[in-house]
């Protein structure tokens, strides 16, 4: 590619690349919606460096999140990566990660026990087996009824292999509701075109379910329930390396993420160190009494 203007061809290239490297079908969305809005922004312009950096400062006016804004620029750098144009690159965000989990994004075991409450049949047995084994929303199409009744899944992506083990609470359900549905082989759960449900079908589950359930809706995401799974683990053993092999993560420091104390659990450990001084006086809060009734 000799000049360095994004084409559709280019595009197209890209879009092989991360088929051929096995990419999950969100990554590949994702990445090819972000590389497609760079080239909005560059209006038939040659990417560069300048125009790169340029671009996150546009998207930072705009009110884009310091994270959001450093995951558009991954998707950039591997396109820039594919093609060559290594020095097309910007500085990425720095953001200090934080101590614990915000607790109004945060889902709680008490958040959770709401939801399934609320949901109802298959969108309640999809909640409690994505929270109850830690796998990703498009590791459900690996939920087969063989493999739920030898209560351990394969699954197979990127090239990596990895089982995934099934208590054996959700896999009686999941026999069960197998069986209800007349499911005598093959995938438990499917789309209405027979295909693996989409990250999007899970999510709009959630969202109803935390409606019914007045759970606040900033928690309900897939990855939370995740997330939540993550924690519970790491609580019971406290074995981060375990933890990764459970969840899939190639990078112990990924796993850590997930680790984080709750908000909650925080401000307790804060509160117990007691270094903060007491007060010798402390003011005293005037009770408002009734005031005086008014002579007749």
């Amino acid at each position: 590619m000799d000049t360095r203007i994004i084409t559709p061809e280019a595009v197209s290239g890209f879009e092989a690349d991360l088929v051929l490297h096995e990419r999950s079908p969100h990554t590949i969305g994702r990445y090819l919606h972000d590389v497609r809005a760079y080239a909005v922004f560059l209006d038939g312009r040659e990417s560069s460096g300048e125009e790169t950096g340029r671009f996150k400062r546009e998207l930072i006016e705009k009110g884009y999140r310091p994270g959001s804004v450093n995951t558009i620029l991954e998707s950039l750098f591997a396109f820039f990566k594919f093609t060559g144009w290594e020095d097309c690159r910007t500085q990425r965000l720095v953001i200090q990660r934080d101590a614990y989990c915000p607790e109004e994004r945060e889902l709680t075991r008490t958040d959770y026990e709401a939801l399934l409450d609320a949901a109802k049949g298959r969108d309640r047995l999809i909640i409690a087996t994505i929270c109850s084994t830690g796998i990703r929303v498009s590791e459900l199409a690996f939920f087969t009824l063989e493999a739920v009744k030898g209560r351990e899944i394969l699954v197979t992506c990127k090239r990596k292999t990895r089982r995934i083990m099934v208590p054996d609470d959700i896999g009686r359900e999941l026999e069960e509701y197998a069986e209800s549905e007349g499911i005598t082989s093959g995938a438990i759960f499917l789309g209405s075109k027979g295909k693996p449900l989409s990250r999007g079908r899970v999510w709009a589950i959630m969202k109803r379910a935390a409606f019914r359930a007045k759970v606040r809706a900033a928690k309900a995401f897939p990855h939370n329930l995740r997330k939540l799974f993550a924690r519970t683990f790491y609580e019971a053993n406290h074995d981060v390396v375990k933890l990764a092999d459970v969840l899939g993560h190639s990078s112990i420091e990924t796993t850590r993420i997930y680790t984080k104390s709750s908000g909650a659990e925080h401000r307790k450990l804060v509160n117990a160190l007691g270094l903060a001084p007491k007060m010798k006086n402390p003011p005293r809060v005037k009770r408002r009494g009734r005031g005086k009734r008014a002579k007749k």
